[in-house]
């Protein structure tokens, strides 16, 4: 096939390139040249997809079988519209990337792709939705919501959407595994937020990416979740970063009531842990029966621990400096117990 990667430098994006060359496709990127190196092997187009201008040029580079967007997370709707607009005569599919955050009982709720979506207009700016009180529903989700509605728009039936929850694995940005990898090394007594059987379902960035690609080629259209079908217990996962790193750590597993009377953030100080009932209740199987295949967790934590461990590099983000509570409070807490 002939891919636009939307994106393709970083993450996700990468993995999608990297995937794609490596089954022989012909790959092109377009990304304004500041997240990352273009990936050997493609070609690369730098503009701004915010820039008419910019993806009219792009359009004289194509046509390609699909666009793959990776890079609408922190655009309004009303780019995204321009981007499949302007490159609509030019791709016979879009695959976007968007999130479980559109659906409107995320995270209370357990999900399928029947669940309805959150409201938003396929033109709306980037002022258009809320943050709920309790942090949900999100004004990011509206804005995914209202991206998804755009590409539909231009593209109907030939439209797919990619739901992911939280992406893990090699290149990961945001920190999350990473923080819970450099926590299981320092060891000692760990701070781990109960039930200890609590099942999670992260996803590996490669196996995202294949299915991406996989979707690329097809013809079915529509919303898919994209979450681990098997999950791990957190006790599991944990497990997992001590026995990649040598941590000799000890969890110690403490009630959600003790560690928010201390005041510790849920998702961020934390990194995957939610109480909220939904948050990993989001059913996968129409993915998995369209050919999303998953590789065990372990595998993901082991080979980002290799990747970290051989000094990687994350694209420089400011939600990394969010995850991960201070050593001097986890002590804290620790004591007080």
């Amino acid at each position: 096939m002939r891919i636009l990667v939307i994106g393709g430098t970083w993450f996700l994006g990468k993995a999608i390139v990297q995937s794609a060359l490596s089954q022989g496709h012909e790959v092109t990127t377009f990304n304004r040249g500041r997240s990352g190196a273009d990936v050997p092997g493609t070609e690369a187009v730098h503009g701004d997809r915010t820039v008419r201008e910019d993806l009219l040029k792009l359009a004289q580079r194509g046509p390609w079988d699909a666009v793959i967007d990776t890079s609408s997370s922190e655009l309004p709707p009303r780019d995204v519209l321009l981007s499949a607009t302007s490159l609509a005569r030019q791709a016979r599919r879009w695959v976007h990337i968007s999130t479980v955050s559109v659906y409107q009982g995320w995270p209370h709720e357990a999900l399928t792709e029947g669940s309805p979506l959150l409201k938003c207009p396929a033109d709306a700016d980037e002022s258009f939705g809320y943050t709920g009180a309790d942090g949900s529903p999100t004004k990011y989700g509206f804005q995914k919501a209202g991206g998804e509605r755009a590409v539909v728009q231009v593209f109907g039936d030939a439209a797919v959407f990619l739901r992911p929850g939280v992406i893990l694995g090699p290149g990961e940005y945001i920190g999350r595994l990473p923080w819970w990898l450099e926590r299981a090394k320092r060891g000692g007594s760990i701070l781990a937020p109960a039930p200890a059987e609590q099942r999670i379902q992260p996803v590996d960035v490669r196996d995202v990416a294949d299915f991406a690609l996989r979707q690329a080629a097809g013809s079915v259209s529509g919303g898919f979740n994209v979450t681990h079908p098997d999950g791990i217990a957190f006790s599991d996962f944990l497990h997992q970063c001590l026995h990649a790193t040598g941590g000799d750590g000890t969890p110690v597993w403490v009630e959600p009531t003790v560690l928010a009377k201390h005041g510790v953030k849920q998702w961020t100080e934390m990194p995957l842990w939610r109480t909220h009932a939904g948050v990993w209740a989001v059913d996968s199987q129409r993915a998995v029966e369209a050919g999303l295949r998953c590789r065990p967790i372990a595998e993901s934590v082991r080979d980002t621990w290799q990747w970290w461990a051989a000094d990687g590099r994350p694209v420089d983000h400011p939600r990394w400096a969010e995850h991960g509570i201070a050593p001097e409070k986890e002590a804290r807490i620790l004591a007080a117990l």
